[in-house]
């Protein structure tokens, strides 16, 4: 009832305020125009009586010349009235007009509209409660859908990242084969894959996961992502000859040095030359200890972001240190128990050799 009072009411003020300004339109249409043509009219009917007064027109022919006049202002008058429409036919029109447009309005709403639907909080309207939704509720309905509908390819194409943003890489493995099956292999899904074996490897290696990843590269020779797996694992396997040829050919599909991988892979062939130790002079080896040390404490104390706890986990890698790695790698495992937070950091840790501990898995 309140809606229909409220939406009555500002229909009511819609039309007045139309109607208001169409007659304002319409009354001050010609009035200017009259009020001129009456000012010069009465500007020569004082020419002629003073011509007359002064003798320069005889009687007969001012008569004439205000008979004349006469005219004029009818014919004025007459065009006026042509160009000004009735004032009663004028507002009639436009009541009818105005109310037309209301009454189809609501008709339409009638048909269209549900204004019989019961008033909802914002807070439990669909849309909103769609924008709180949280992930294991949307995983939840995908999972739904998919038992009603398991060849939904956007489904599983969906849920396949969820589930390694939750830490579920059995279940985003079996995904991810779902996708292949309905769409077809790509070398990314294969990388993807890939890359979910070996999180739930925990660091032990899958020979499926290489085969998905050499059929990756074989596929799409420019992809990058499959071939720094490949190395990352022979790395890991220390087949040190076989990883030094793989960082190879990942760095040689560098275009100009600046992609963000280069570092690591440039670490990993430095790594896989010296058979799995990077060799520095004394000098150069206390600047890095110093710099990793350094790093390290930084972090312990005031924390840092993920590509920082990336790089220090990374640094003792390379370092061969694994016993400071690991301690690294599980304190920001504490610092970041999501897994998808911690994102390159997993694959670069499990991939040597170190263990999840705690958070997500």
């Amino acid at each position: 009832m309140l809606f229909w009072f409220i939406a009555s009411a500002i229909t009511a003020i819609a039309c007045a305020a139309l109607f208001h300004a169409a007659r304002r339109g319409t009354d001050n249409a010609t009035a200017p125009e009259l009020d001129d043509a009456n000012s010069h009219f009465r500007l020569v009917l004082a020419g002629i009586d003073a011509d007359l007064a002064a003798g320069k027109l005889a009687g007969a022919e001012a008569q004439a010349a205000r008979g004349e006049l006469a005219r004029e202002i009818l014919r004025a008058k007459a065009e006026a009235n042509k160009t000004q429409p009735s004032g009663t036919m004028g507002n009639g029109m436009l009541l009818a007009g105005i109310g037309g447009i209301a009454a189809l309005t609501l008709s339409v709403y009638m048909v269209l509209g549900s204004p019989d639907l019961p008033a909802v909080p914002l807070a439990g309207r669909e849309e909103v409660v769609a924008q709180s939704i949280d992930l294991d509720v949307a995983i939840e309905r995908i999972e739904s859908q998919l038992t009603q509908n398991p060849d939904d390819l956007r489904g599983w194409t969906v849920i396949a990242p969820a589930y390694m943003q939750l830490g579920r890489f059995a279940d985003a493995a079996n995904a991810y084969r779902r996708v292949i099956e309905l769409g077809g292999p790509t070398a990314d899904l294969q990388t993807r894959l890939a890359e979910t074996l070996l999180m739930a490897a925990d660091g032990q290696g899958s020979d499926e996961a290489m085969d998905l990843l050499r059929a990756a590269a074989a596929a799409e020779p420019a992809h990058v992502l499959s071939r720094l797996y490949i190395a990352a694992e022979l790395t890991r396997m220390e087949d040190y000859p076989a990883a030094k040829m793989a960082w190879e050919e990942a760095l040689a599909l560098s275009t100009d040095g600046s992609e963000p991988w280069v570092a690591s892979a440039q670490q990993g062939l430095a790594v896989a030359e010296n058979g799995g130790v990077v060799e520095a002079g004394d000098a150069q080896a206390d600047a890095v200890a110093g710099m990793v040390s350094g790093l390290a404490a930084r972090l312990e104390a005031d924390g840092g972001t993920i590509e920082e706890w990336t790089r220090l986990v990374r640094s003792y890698i390379v370092l061969n240190d694994l016993t400071a790695a690991q301690t690294a790698y599980d304190n920001a495992v504490a610092a970041y128990p999501q897994a998808f937070d911690r994102g390159d950091l997993d694959t670069l840790a499990l991939a040597a050799g170190l263990t999840l501990n705690g958070g997500t898995p």
